[in-house]
């Protein structure tokens, strides 16, 4: 029986593979690190520094991708003639090796798979999250709060880089608002999943006779806009208004007008940004959050059209997309794709991965769903 557990979880890992590499294309990959080869041995390339850049960034990610589905194949042949040599032997210790070695790959193949499924034209960007508190007053504004944590937690323990980029407090506790920049691999689009209305239901600690409450903050995830994206903003549609920065309490941070609220006067957009030194560079910063949410708003648009000539197409999330319940029990549950764990703590420490690659998963089942729909 053991021998037969193992052979099918084998073969399950092998045909994970098979997909994988299929998805990837794995003979397009080796023809497009030579080309990104080619390209980076020319010897006017530094010339531009921005496209040299994403010429080496390009080359270094393509190579490191087929350098680990190699590795994962060979890994899988040598895993398969371990465990057929201590079954010949009777060696428990190799097959045991081999066994945990086979659950090691078949848990680094599913972090491919993710990888692979994130083929979004601006998966690989950087990710600009805005969390605003919603319906709960106090609590809603404490809720906020924690979800900033969370993201920030998350992103240490995923190695991406974290950057606040403007914070809004509430009186009481908590934040109205928060907006912050992550970078690191395909930032933006695995939190992209992340947006929509988060619920918290607890035992609150703002009132008096502890009555269970229910929260709501709203999660906003865009990608960082690029140069090469062309959003221009005339400086008639932008009105920018100055002011003190400030911080919890309303202590003043410095005494001179650095804050930067930036309003599109088109759309009503208002971008706020407080936590650079100066004026200019809060200016830019609020400036580049702008044109990200304007090339969003244009990409709704044209799918929205798409979907209009489509018909109707099931690519909802709907508004509330996770729940966080406290009380009366432990429970955090996705409401697309019914991921759930009782693990709270670890949610709320950063713990996010598995629900976000069960988004992913999710995401990438609507889009095929929607395709599907349209042949």
């Amino acid at each position: 029986m053991a021998d037969y557990d193992f052979s099918q979880d084998l073969e399950v890992a092998r045909a994970k593979y098979e997909t994988i590499a299929g998805a990837v294309n794995l003979d397009a990959l080796r023809t497009q690190i030579k080309d990104l080869e080619r390209e980076a041995s020319e010897p006017n390339l530094w010339d531009n520094p921005e496209h040299a850049q994403k010429v080496t960034a390009k080359l270094s990610a393509s190579q490191a991708q087929l350098r680990k589905l190699n590795a994962v194949a060979q890994r899988l042949d040598d895993i398969a003639t371990l465990y057929e040599l201590g079954s010949e032997e009777d060696d428990e210790d190799s097959m045991s090796e081999a066994s945990a070695e086979l659950v090691a790959t078949t848990k680094e193949l599913e972090e491919i798979e993710i990888q692979t499924l994130l083929d979004g034209d601006y998966d690989d960007r950087t990710a600009v999250v805005t969390i605003r508190s919603g319906a709960g007053g106090v609590d809603a504004a404490d809720w906020a709060h924690m979800l900033l944590r969370m993201y920030v937690r998350y992103a240490e323990r995923n190695g991406y880089k974290v950057k606040i980029l403007d914070t809004s407090y509430a009186e009481e506790a908590g934040i109205k608002s928060a907006t912050m920049q992550i970078e690191g691999d395909y930032a933006y689009g695995k939190l992209s999943v992340e947006g929509g209305t988060h619920r918290l239901v607890r035992i609150s600690p703002f009132d008096n006779q502890s009555r269970r409450q229910t929260s709501f903050a709203a999660v906003e995830v865009i990608p960082l806009v690029e140069e090469t994206d062309h959003i221009d903003v005339p400086d008639a549609d932008i009105r920018i208004d100055t002011y003190m920065s400030s911080g919890p309490g309303g202590q003043g941070v410095n005494t001179t007008y650095s804050a930067v609220r930036l309003t599109h006067i088109p759309t009503g957009i208002v971008i706020t940004m407080q936590d650079e030194r100066s004026q200019i560079q809060n200016r830019a910063a609020a400036m580049s959050i702008l044109q990200s949410r304007l090339l969003v708003m244009k990409h709704e648009e044209e799918a929205k059209t798409r979907k209009e000539l489509a018909g109707d197409i099931k690519a909802s999330w709907g508004d509330q997309m996770r729940s966080y319940v406290l009380h009366p029990y432990q429970m955090v549950k996705d409401l697309r794709t019914g991921y759930e764990t009782s693990d709270t703590q670890g949610v709320f420490d950063g713990d996010l991965n598995a629900f976000i690659d069960a988004g992913i998963r999710w995401r990438h089942q609507q889009r095929r769903e929607a395709l599907a729909e349209q042949e």
